[in-house]
């Protein structure tokens, strides 16, 4: 060192502080790159990312690798600078060179390259996985030596270094993701990611057509009264009932009644047998089926339209394909606060509601976050709030929500209203997210 004149030591001592900038650099980037589009380059034949992918299979050969590195040239561009605080100033001069050494190190060779490397660890990893890959080879002797020992302290703290933890995402983890893709995924793509991952949370009981509003046909009624029922029905799969909604026989398709019925001449003493040969066997469905498991149901045995009952056997409500698909798509219309019969608005901009449409429906219609692990209609979760039926005009508070009690009834709530300021509130959020108005 002596033989070397002190423009050499500064100019290895700027090399040696490139060199740290890099380790340091490379060993964020390589352990900040998203693993999902790491795998997605190299399995589009990414040779950076295939090597990067390599390394990091190692970690803990990978870390091994940067540190020993890394300190090496720390350790050699405190001795240089040492020496040349020798040179300059004698002894006194060695804390001084250590103090700029440590602040120069701080911002030149840790603090930027590390930031630069968390904002865009693609430009320096793959460059990087070039250099670490052959460097690995040369000094795996050292490498292995040392992870022998750290490897050795991790298995005393029962950890394994070959049991790295998994990167598959949670349901909830992949919602956030989902929800924070921005403009990288369309809002009605996005939507429709949500929908899918919330089938498993739901079940049929959430979605169904509750047993009051069923529409069917009963063979006990007249010829004239089954004729005007189904020429108005407003579905097109209805259910068949004989003597009751609890005694359903079968469920038929309107269309193929009223076909029937044209080619025998609307013979009415005909007509309840006519209904009864084309009628299709019940598909009944516990009312605690998953949405997503329902699908899947529905696909196999070919079929559109479950009948919901519970545990002792009772018919619940209706549950059909196009709720299901609606849970996933929104529903086929363009406005849903305007499309739910449920919903009216009037004209001040408040809102008048149902008391019987589902918490669900009121959730996706407004964009509104009430629980839906309770109650599953709006009526549900008032009384369960208020432990009473409550008197015209009352006023209250659901999370967060005003709303003002319009019409009850002895056995619940019939109609809601949602004042014009809330309800304002609550299409500008719509607006905002392409859902309402």
């Amino acid at each position: 060192m002596d033989d070397l004149s002190l423009t050499a030591l500064f100019l290895a001592l700027i090399c040696l502080i490139a060199l740290s900038a890099f380790f340091s650099g490379s060993e964020t980037a390589l352990l900040t790159l998203n693993r999902y589009r790491l795998r997605h380059l190299a399995d589009q034949g990414h040779q950076g990312a295939r090597r990067a992918r390599t390394l990091l299979e190692r970690p803990d050969r990978l870390i091994g690798l940067i540190l020993l590195g890394n300190n090496f040239v720390n350790i050699m561009a405190s001795s240089l600078a040492t020496i040349i605080a020798l040179r300059l100033g004698g002894e006194a001069a060695i804390g001084i060179a250590a103090g700029l050494l440590t602040l120069v190190i701080l911002i030149f060779a840790e603090v930027t390259p590390k930031t630069y490397a968390t904002l865009h660890p693609e430009r320096l990893a793959f460059p990087a996985s070039l250099i670490y890959g052959p460097l690995l080879k040369l000094l795996y002797p050292i490498v292995w030596f040392v992870n022998l020992f750290t490897n050795g302290l991790l298995k005393l703290m029962g950890i394994s270094p070959n049991d790295s933890q998994g990167t598959a995402l949670s349901r909830e983890e992949l919602r956030t993701v989902v929800n924070e893709a921005g403009a990288m995924i369309p809002e009605r793509s996005r939507s429709m990611l949500l929908g899918i991952l919330d089938l498993e949370h739901a079940t049929v009981q959430d979605i169904m057509i509750p047993r009051n509003e069923v529409e069917g046909i009963d063979l006990q009624d007249s010829e004239e009264e089954i004729l005007h029922a189904i020429r108005n029905a407003s579905y097109t799969r209805m259910p068949l009932f004989d003597g009751g909604i609890d005694n359903v026989i079968g469920v038929f398709h309107a269309k193929h009644a009223l076909h029937v019925m044209l080619r025998q001449g609307l013979e009415k003493e005909q007509l309840k047998a006519q209904l009864r040969a084309i009628a299709r066997a019940p598909y009944y469905v516990p009312e605690g089926t998953r949405l997503y498991q329902q699908l899947l149901n529905f696909q196999r045995g070919k079929r559109r339209v479950g009948l919901v009952v519970d545990e002792y056997g009772d018919f619940l409500g209706l549950i059909t394909l196009t709720d299901l698909l609606e849970e996933i798509v929104g529903e086929f219309t363009t406005d849903p606060a305007d499309s739910i019969p449920e919903i009216h608005r009037t004209e001040d901009g408040s809102l008048l509601i149902d008391g019987s449409i589902t918490v669900r429906d009121l959730n996706r219609a407004l964009r509104w976050d009430l629980p839906t692990g309770g109650p599953k209609t709006l009526n549900g979760l008032i009384l369960e709030y208020l432990e009473a039926i409550p008197e015209p005009g009352t006023s209250l508070k659901l999370n967060e929500r005003p709303i003002e009690i319009l019409q009850t009834a002895d056995n619940g709530v019939k109609t809601v209203k949602v004042v014009a300021r809330a309800a304002r509130k609550a299409r500008a959020l719509g607006t905002e997210r392409g859902a309402v108005d």
